[in-house]
């Protein structure tokens, strides 16, 4: 295989996520294992670094909304795993917070260079940052990508997954800075006659600009009220 195709890797929005297993500071796992879960895979350049210490610790705050959406944390990084331990436990005995989510063990980069999370022109080993969304039927639904100087936003990951599944749920989407449980666009119509209907029913309810720009109220949609600011702003 191509050297270059191989650290890219070939993942992309829409395509079923690698299968792979792994060592993880909570035993061995397959992400087979995850099915019927949404997956929020990330991962991080190095331990003991300080933007990744200050995401990791955010993770672990936000772990607890993850969950009441289904979705479980998964984090990589191409340290061992007696470097994952010395960390998690760094933090713990500094900040009293514990990593509740496994962190893989991927030495050799064979994960990361799959999923496409190592960029050679800026390191040939430490990944940069990298998010995978994973639905629970095992599709890439979102990437987002972060260069190794700047941390991510926790909360903008938590809001995508969010609108992913609200929209999946009501057949719609979400309009610009969708806050979960505001309104969501309808499809636009499909025939004239739709699209007659829609504008009567714009004409009723005020809810929309045209036939192709009304909204609905979401169904389904958990709303996540934060604990102890433990969710940054």
């Amino acid at each position: 295989m191509d050297y270059e195709i191989l650290m890219n890797g070939n993942v992309k929005i829409g395509t079923y996520a690698p299968e792979f297993e792994a060592k993880t500071t909570m035993g061995n796992i397959k992400l087979s294992d995850y099915k019927g879960k949404w997956v929020v895979f990330f991962s991080h350049p190095g331990d003991f670094t300080p933007v990744c210490t200050t995401e990791i610790i955010a993770f672990a705050k936000a772990n607890e909304y993850f969950s009441k959406l289904n979705t479980c944390l998964l984090g990589l990084s191409v340290d061992g795993i007696a470097s994952h331990l010395a960390w998690v436990y760094d933090i713990y005995c500094k900040t009293g917070i514990k990593v509740p989510f496994p962190i893989i063990a991927d030495m050799n980069g064979e994960i990361a260079r799959k999923y496409g999370m190592i960029s050679s022109d800026i390191s040939k080993t430490e990944t940069v940052r990298n998010v995978f969304v994973i639905d629970d039927k095992g599709v890439i639904r979102t990437i987002f990508v972060y260069p190794m100087q700047i941390g991510r936003a926790i909360p903008e990951i938590l809001r995508t997954v969010q609108a992913l599944q609200v929209s999946d749920s009501n057949n719609a989407m979400t309009p610009v800075n969708w806050v979960p449980c505001e309104p969501i666009i309808l499809p636009p119509p499909h025939t004239f006659l739709e699209l007659q209907k829609r504008m009567t029913e714009i004409e009723k309810q005020r809810n929309g600009m045209s036939w192709y720009l009304s909204f609905t109220q979401p169904n389904n949609c958990i709303q996540i009220e934060k604990n102890n600011n433990q969710l940054p702003e």
